[in-house]
């Protein structure tokens, strides 16, 4: 099994208990968004190519990324169909909109924000395909650790790009999402997706 563990020092908080018991109660729904989440990271880096056209670097990482993405997406919907779950529309999580609200404006601090917040997902990804493993039907639990060493590759690539482009440390930038990833996942959601928070006791 890929080890996580600089992926976990990375991010600011475990996956808490409560969101493991959520995911499992709502198996069709962890499939579905874990099919758009694949999706979504795959038009991210697209979209990153087509705005950052004069950074190579950038280009030959985010091309890869992409690809091994709508791989994931494709592997999602054969399980989907093969277990007789609709893909179909969901409201996003809070998530992701929660992190780039604060990304900067102008650059190079808007693309360094972007590859940050690009590093958290993943992070988190990773660190819930290694939570959910343990607890899911044995197929699924391999799909999750065969995603370990990629999503944790794909966090690891969006950091070294933040630092290649910043004009100096990232670190209080770092620190600065980190607790805003923190608060999205420790507080209540009313709806589970693979990135909420907890449940929301009525």
């Amino acid at each position: 099994m890929t080890d996580i563990t600089p992926l976990r020092d990375f991010l600011p908080c475990s996956t808490p208990d409560a969101w493991i018991g959520w995911a499992l109660a709502h198996p069709d729904i962890l499939l579905i968004d874990h099919a758009h989440c694949e999706k979504k990271a795959a038009s991210t880096a697209i979209n990153l190519m087509f705005r950052y056209v004069d950074r190579p670097e950038l280009l030959d990482t985010l091309s890869r990324l992409a690809r091994e993405e709508l791989l994931h997406f494709e592997q999602v919907l054969a399980m989907m169909r093969e277990r007789g779950v609709v893909y179909d529309h969901l409201s996003p999580a809070r998530y992701a909109q929660g992190l780039r609200l604060h990304v900067r404006t102008s650059e190079p601090g808007r693309l360094v924000d972007i590859l940050i917040v690009g590093a958290l997902i993943e992070a988190r990804s990773c660190e819930r395909f290694a939570a959910l493993a343990p607890h899911v039907d044995a197929e699924l639990g391999r799909y999750y650790r065969y995603l370990l060493k990629s999503e944790s590759r794909h966090f690891q690539d969006y950091l070294d790009l933040a630092e290649r482009y910043a004009n100096g440390p990232i670190a209080e930038r770092v620190a600065f999402f980190k607790e805003k990833e923190r608060a999205l996942i420790e507080e209540p959601d009313r709806e589970f997706r693979f990135h909420s928070g907890v449940p929301k006791i009525s």
